[in-house]
């Protein structure tokens, strides 16, 4: 006779079923935890503008890259991790050298996080990147050097850098050098000529009469005046040569490497070049002049501001003499 009252020993127990249950319940909790921050962890990586990657140095293979690698680089994930020539690839020529020389310091610093480098996308368009990479160490002998580093597109910042340089080197006007610009790159020509004991020469320009034109024909028309002078500077100058605007009507040139003769010969083209200049305001038309004066380095020149003192007073004599010439100190 079976009695009712007896448990069935096949059967778990109430408190031991309970447990299961709420340990199957858990466990379901911690598996749908975990699929919401792979959920969160994979949102955050598209929605991180800058690429995530990982790289074994050894067998030299992509292992990971994040999705943003195809929206700054424009190309597929799926081919990088198959070929590490991709990223290679990808790499504006001139920087190739640098980029990877780069990456093979980490194995030295451990770090490197000033690298910065072009890039061309899939549509063509050269673009900054700045990736800093780290070494992944590993504790245990053997194990493969894994790098990993993240790349951020600083395109955006880099032509707001430039723009900024821009500003503070050019005159506004003319889009020549500025005064300050000028003379810090005819400075250092000059110390670069002492050093090396090559020729270099110095020229200061005037425009004849510029306060005469401003009061006859308006600032508009001096202002415009200007602009050409600079035009007929970068065409008649060689390439090389430094030009800039130092003063109101005044301008200055730095012939690295050119003898006395032959930077006459380039004063002559751009006085040349000045002369032929025609403006038209209203019905009337008018031309301008210059006065140049022309110096060159010597031994006995220990800074800048003696060819600079020779030249302004070359070009001072020539318009004692008349104005429109050159004259050589």
């Amino acid at each position: 006779m079976v009695n009712n009252n007896q448990k069935d020993s096949s059967l778990p127990q109430w408190p031991e079923a309970a447990q299961t249950l709420m340990a199957l319940m858990h466990a379901q909790g911690e598996v749908a935890r975990l699929s919401e921050r792979e959920q969160l962890f994979s949102s955050l990586l598209v929605s991180v503008n800058a690429v995530l990657w990982a790289f074994n140095w050894e067998t030299r293979q992509v292992l990971y890259v994040s999705p943003a690698y195809e929206r700054i680089f424009g190309r597929s994930a799926a081919l990088l991790l198959a070929d590490y020539n991709q990223w290679r690839d990808s790499i504006y020529p001139d920087d190739l050298e640098y980029a990877e020389r780069s990456l093979a310091e980490v194995l030295h610093k451990g770090a490197v996080e000033d690298r910065e480098y072009r890039i061309i996308d899939a549509d063509g368009q050269v673009r900054w990147i700045s990736d800093k990479c780290f070494i992944n160490r590993q504790e245990e002998p053997g194990q493969p050097v894994i790098i990993v580093g993240i790349a951020e597109d600083i395109t955006e910042k880099k032509q707001m850098e430039t723009e900024l340089q821009r500003l503070a080197t050019t005159d506004v006007l003319t889009q020549s050098s500025n005064r300050r610009h000028f003379f810090e790159c005819a400075n250092r020509e000059f110390e670069e000529a002492r050093l090396q004991g090559a020729p270099l020469a110095f020229l200061l320009l005037d425009i004849d009469d510029f306060k005469v034109i401003n009061d006859t024909y308006g600032h508009p028309e001096g202002d415009n005046v200007l602009q050409r002078i600079a035009e007929c500077g970068r065409a008649s100058l060689r390439r090389g040569d430094l030009f800039g605007r130092i003063g109101g009507e005044e301008f200055a040139a730095v012939f690295p490497g050119c003898a006395p003769d032959m930077a006459m010969q380039v004063a002559e083209r751009l006085q040349q070049e000045i002369q032929r200049l025609s403006f038209s305001h209203g019905e009337q038309t008018f031309g301008i002049t210059v006065s140049q004066g022309l110096t060159s380095l010597t031994p006995e020149d220990e800074s800048l501001d003696s060819l600079f003192a020779r030249a302004d007073a070359a070009m001072y004599e020539a318009k004692r003499q008349g104005k429109n010439r050159i004259i050589s100190a």
